[in-house]
């Protein structure tokens, strides 16, 4: 087993080129399918001019929203905020959650979890970019920063430089999941699905009742990321470890030791299956060897549920 040198750019840290090269290959990957956003039943479209803009339906007001959009009419009719899209802005839109809590920075094969999850992320926004929806990353955990959805390459780029930035600061503080779900409740921005990566160590008790929050407003699919270590028992051994900036051996030799420390790594990923899977969410799951192409496209390439 070998482990990524602590100065090898692209195991350890976030490279940028790379993130940018993997648009290569997502351009190889089965195109993602779209379904039509019509207006719902009872919403009439019509023309508001002086805007150059179709309208295309009202939704629930979210923090962020330009009050002078307001469906006052609806908020008068429903007792609830609403707030008017036009055509320009019912284009797909996915927010990435994108785990940086501490334990992420970890890794005994390939890359760092993180290192997977910048991956990850990066190909997802590539791959929705070929569906021309919009993206942005939502970082919870040591970072707690918001790029919105943006269109385009350049909206693509903004997301990955990003997270390359997000990568080279300490990762000091963590994040409970419940409470990164109930930030992006509040700064979605419209999105229309989200991408939880996680490696599953967040996941807290308050997390489920903040996930059914959170797909009341969009179509929610999860990636676990793991360490190989955290998928499987390990033979006895020694195995040299990288957690943030400390290295180390960790020697591994009883039955007992190397079941209770299987035990210990692979809760994360235990959790977050059970989250996703209580709720009937679609959830994929990568090691840090992986290319996270597959898994990507079985999240994000069927067809999005209609608007």
């Amino acid at each position: 087993m070998t482990v990524a040198p602590a100065v090898a750019d692209g195991r350890v840290h976030v490279s940028l080129p790379e993130l940018i090269a993997l648009r290569s290959c997502v351009a190889r990957a089965p195109a993602p399918q779209v379904v039509s956003r019509a207006p719902r039943s009872g919403q009439r479209p019509a023309r508001l001019h002086g805007r150059g803009m179709d309208y295309a339906e009202s939704r629930v007001y979210q923090a962020g929203d330009d009050v002078r959009r307001m469906d006052w009419r609806l908020t008068a009719r429903s007792g609830v905020a609403h707030t008017k899209l036009f055509q320009e802005e019912r284009e797909g839109r996915l927010l990435v959650l994108l785990d940086m809590n501490a334990s992420m920075r970890f890794g005994t094969r390939t890359r760092f979890k993180s290192v997977q999850a910048a991956r990850a992320t990066a190909i997802a926004a590539w791959y929705a970019m070929r569906g021309s929806e919009r993206v942005g990353v939502l970082a919870f955990g040591g970072q707690r920063q918001l790029v919105r959805p943006q269109g385009g390459p350049r909206g693509v780029l903004t997301v990955l430089g990003a997270m390359a930035a997000w990568d080279a600061l300490p990762a000091d503080a963590d994040e409970p999941l419940s409470g990164a779900l109930q930030r992006a409740g509040r700064l979605m921005h419209g999105a229309s699905r989200v991408l939880l990566v996680s490696d599953g160590f967040a996941v807290d008790d308050a997390a489920r009742g903040r996930m059914l929050g959170l797909i009341g407003k969009a179509e929610v699919s999860v990636l676990g990321v793991a360490d190989p270590l955290e998928l499987a028992e390990p033979p006895a051994g020694r195995y040299p470890i990288a957690y943030r900036r400390t290295h180390y051996d960790l020697a591994l030799q009883g039955d007992r030791q190397r079941a209770e420390f299987a035990r210990g790594l692979g809760e994360g990923q235990r959790k977050l299956t059970a989250l996703a899977g209580g709720l009937g969410l679609r959830v994929r799951s990568i090691d840090t060897s992986e290319d996270p192409l597959e898994a990507i496209v079985a999240l994000l390439g069927a067809s999005r549920r209609a608007r």
